[in-house]
């Protein structure tokens, strides 16, 4: 080998080295909650936000009703982790049950209130209701409600993404494409639906990639807190259960405690599996409950950083 080859080779290294050593992003996360229906929900609800505030999320987000019935207490909650808490509040906003002028009417309240961040959604038909319909003079789709917003004010906005394909959509194309349109519309990241199968999860990412998506795609995770409960969801959302989930919580109906480790163990191997591949964003379905998302961003290397006195909240 010359002199000059040796050169390059070792340049080459040096390089390839440097790629190696190179720090993975800092890990961001968010969290998801529910306007609580009830006195004692409202202390767990309160309770898991003291909890989880140290860790430091990018912003906490707060469900909508389908038919736009938990309105006022989707208010309250936003408005108060805004009001008491050093942490970003999102409100989810539908377009299920409302008029254009009416929706927006909503997001100028959020905008005047200091809310700066939305998430946008198509939303689900409200209970009876066989299947979506617009309502008359209202926003038909996600992507029509993201340009909406965009006129009320430059809202960071949030959208959803269906990694095995929403339940309704033809086809995975044109459930792509839809997200495109949400994406072009204004949408700042999309957030997915909870998923069990980290590959079908990894090969939506590249064909979002080879469509032009190029705003993050971050996994929504659900801590299982209660197996039954999840195969509703699932089924409501057309999210796959693998036969593997079966079984490893299969007799332990009687059992929380091993569940709970159960549940703990899965979710932290699925997110330490996306960060190999370079996922550096989770957002947690929390279903109200800190005590699994906690130990899942402990595992994730995130550690309780000191919040302001600002972030007590009774």
């Amino acid at each position: 080998m010359s002199t000059a080859e040796a050169r390059t080779t070792t340049d080459d290294a040096t390089q390839a080295s440097a790629v190696a050593a190179e720090p993975a992003p800092p890990v961001q996360v968010s969290f998801e909650f529910f306007p609580p229906a009830d006195e004692k929900m409202e202390q767990t609800l309160w309770h898991s936000v003291q909890r989880l505030a140290p860790l430091n999320p990018r912003f906490v987000s707060v469900t909508y009703g389908a038919d736009g019935s938990t309105r006022t207490r989707t208010h309250n909650v936003v408005t108060r982790v805004l009001r008491e808490t050093p942490l970003t509040g999102a409100p989810h906003l539908t377009c299920v049950g409302a008029t254009r002028e009416e929706i927006l009417d909503v997001a100028r309240a959020y905008w005047d209130s200091g809310i700066r961040h939305i998430v946008a959604l198509r939303g689900d038909p409200p209970q009876g209701a066989e299947r979506y319909e617009p309502h008359p003079g209202g926003f038909a789709y996600g992507a029509d409600l993201v340009a909406g917003l965009k006129t009320v004010g430059d809202f960071e906005i949030s959208v959803a993404a269906y990694p095995e394909t929403h339940p309704e959509a033809t086809d995975p194309r044109h459930d792509l494409e839809n997200l495109k349109r949400k994406v072009d519309a204004g949408a700042a990241r999309a957030i997915t639906q909870f998923f069990f199968n980290t590959d079908e999860y990894l090969r939506f990412r590249d064909r979002c990639a080879a469509v032009g998506i190029d705003v993050s795609i971050v996994p929504g995770i659900l801590p299982i807190t209660r197996f039954p409960q999840l195969l509703r969801f699932a089924g409501r959302c057309g999210t796959s259960v693998p036969d593997w989930l079966h079984k490893r919580f299969e007799g332990l109906d009687d059992d929380p405690d091993t569940r709970r480790l159960i549940s703990a163990s899965i979710a932290i191997e699925q997110v330490q599996t996306l960060q190999r591949h370079g996922v550096s964003e989770f957002h947690f379905y929390t279903l109200n409950r800190s005590e699994l998302t906690y130990a899942i961003c402990h595992a994730l290397g995130l550690r309780p950083q000191t919040t302001p006195a600002a972030a007590t909240v009774t």
